[in-house]
């Protein structure tokens, strides 16, 4: 039988782990509720720049089950080797129209939140299915990836900002600008590269990752997230033939030069140097002057502390610079960027290597792509979704796991909400029943998502705002 694609459409009920089938059939006589929370365990990063629950929220758990999900369903763990609880899920067709009867409950995104505290908290909403709160974990705890993404982001902003709060005149007007997505090939999808990209622009305003934009424009209603500059890459460059380099980089010159104009040419498909010194630095000089544009120089091999570096002394030579309020060199005519081995570390190694040799942070921008969007997993902020309350005939009760051998993974403990003091900033994650709302502490978690229906919908531009993006 020849398989056809087109005919596999999105399933909620198989959106999740194998081994949840199995557990309606596990919890206690007589539950009717349960409680769960999603965390940041620690990690990398000591806070979490929380993004992306709306996306999962509005495209996939918002989703109707339908009769016919249910028949692929039990046809499909007939086979499997999983019981499966049909007559749930058709209660939930027949009784809820196919709404998943759930309460989810989250912090604002762009919420920069310290790690060990709840970001989002899922209780069930019927007690004849309770057992959908674990159920959807699988679907729910993939906010891992554009948080993480985010976090990272966020970091490397961090990072960015502080050199050139030591180094350029304007520190506000250069940071949007400064790390640029180039990572969309490196990703294992298209979808990847729309949320992974989306959340990278939570922090920064440049991209080559379309797929960002649209699903910022799809999910946030941002009218457009990102921007990008003409830019070359080697095939542009090289079909011109080594002998015709020269030509090639007039060519750039000629289609995207002009007042004001700016885009980016790779120049070191055969010798990086000898394409600044003789070819932009004498042959193409006074052209590029005349122009009005501004190059940006993209070297892409080598050592990228010390290219970097020799690339800005190059085009010093030749176009020249002045000196800027805080005593920095900033480059007349050109700019760089780099895109090659660039991550957190190599970033900040290059932009203390240009500030000891007198070069402002305004001369460099950074293409990221790989590290950006996929060199991340789950354990990087150590993410869990885990049970902490059961609802059984006589009441609440609490549920929570203590491994000896691994004490940090150790979950909390019942009805919970997070909190923070208005006069300190501090969160703090309580158990309600504990919990004290009054003139300092107010709750931060809120109703998001109830029986199907996205309840809260924030813009991409407030959750910018939120962050300090």
């Amino acid at each position: 039988m020849k398989n056809d694609d087109s005919l596999i459409g999105y399933n909620p009920i198989l959106d999740t782990d194998s081994y949840k089938a199995s557990h309606y059939l596990q919890y206690p006589p007589g539950a009717q509720g349960l409680f769960a929370y999603i965390e940041s365990r620690g990690g990398e990063y000591d806070r979490t720049l929380f993004f992306g629950l709306q996306y999962i929220l509005d495209r996939y758990l918002s989703t109707r089950v339908t009769d016919a999900m249910v028949d692929e369903a039990r046809d499909f763990f007939a086979l499997h080797g999983e019981p499966f609880n049909e007559a749930g899920w058709r209660y939930i067709v027949r009784r809820h129209g196919g709404r998943l009867p759930l309460e989810i409950r989250a912090v604002p995104e762009g919420s920069l939140i310290p790690t060990g505290n709840a970001l989002v908290t899922v209780r069930s909403t019927d007690p004849e299915v309770f057992w959908l709160v674990s159920y959807v974990e699988t679907l729910l705890l993939r906010v891992w990836y554009p948080l993480t993404v985010a976090t990272q982001s966020w970091a490397i902003k961090q990072t960015i900002a502080e050199y050139l709060r030591a180094t350029s005149d304007d520190p506000d007007g250069q940071l949007p600008f400064k790390l640029h997505d180039f990572g969309a090939r490196g990703v294992s999808s298209e979808e990847s590269a729309g949320i992974g990209g989306m959340a990278h622009l939570v922090n920064f305003m440049g991209s080559d990752t379309i797929s960002a934009s649209r699903y910022a424009r799809r999910y946030y209603d941002e009218p457009m997230a990102a921007f990008s500059i003409p830019a070359s890459e080697h095939s542009t460059i090289t079909s011109w033939g080594r002998g015709k380099e020269l030509a090639a980089y007039r060519n750039m010159l000629s289609q995207f030069g002009g007042p004001g104009k700016l885009f980016a040419c790779v120049s070191d498909s055969y010798d990086l140097y000898a394409a600044i010194e003789n070819l932009w630095g004498k042959e193409l000089r006074q052209d590029l002057i005349d122009s009005g544009a501004t190059v940006v120089i993209r070297p892409d091999s080598g050592n990228p502390v010390e290219v970097a570096l020799r690339t800005a002394i190059l085009l010093d030579n030749a176009f020249g610079h002045v000196v800027n309020g805080k005593g920095f060199r900033v480059l007349n005519n050109v700019r760089v960027i780099y895109g090659d081995g660039i991550n957190r570390r190599s970033i900040r190694d290059i932009l203390a290597n240009l500030k000891i040799n007198g070069y402002a942070a305004d001369n460099i921008a950074f293409g990221m792509g790989g590290a950006l969007l996929q060199q991340v997993n789950r354990d990087t902020q150590r993410m869990a979704m885990k049970t902490s309350a059961i609802l059984l005939p006589d009441g609440w009760h609490e549920v929570y796991k203590a491994p000896a051998t691994d004490p940090g993974k150790a979950s909390k403990k019942g009805i919970l909400s997070t909190f923070r003091s208005r006069l300190t900033g501090e969160y703090l994650t309580l158990r309600t029943d504990q919990a004290r709302i009054d003139s300092e502490w107010e709750e931060v978690l809120a109703d998001v998502w109830r029986d199907g229906e996205l309840l809260v919908r924030q813009s991409f531009a407030e959750v910018r705002a939120k962050s300090g993006g």
